[in-house]
């Protein structure tokens, strides 16, 4: 969980970065924007999609993995054998 509010908390890092920026720009008057600087911006803003996206599924498999490791300890066969196993060594 705290993983995943770091990624938010950067992907508000970059917007609002994005966004100081802008307000830096709008002072100064702006010459329409070409198609050509259109697409240069669509394919950076596809590259940093891609990246989230990336992070995303790292995050997602991660999260699986865990969740997986957890409901086959929690099954009551393993737990049955981990109780007996503390039991013994604690001298029960």
């Amino acid at each position: 969980m705290r993983q995943r509010e770091g990624l938010i908390a950067r992907v508000k890092q970059i917007r609002v970065a994005g966004a100081a920026s802008d307000l830096r720009l709008s002072g100064e008057p702006q010459a329409p924007a070409t198609v050509a600087d259109l697409e240069l911006r669509i394919a950076h803003l596809e590259e940093q999609l891609r990246g989230l996206q990336d992070s995303v599924h790292r995050e997602s498999v991660r999260y699986d993995g865990r969740i997986t490791d957890l409901e086959a300890r929690m099954d009551p066969a393993a737990l049955a054998v981990a109780l007996s196993k503390d039991a013994r060594e604690r001298g029960l």
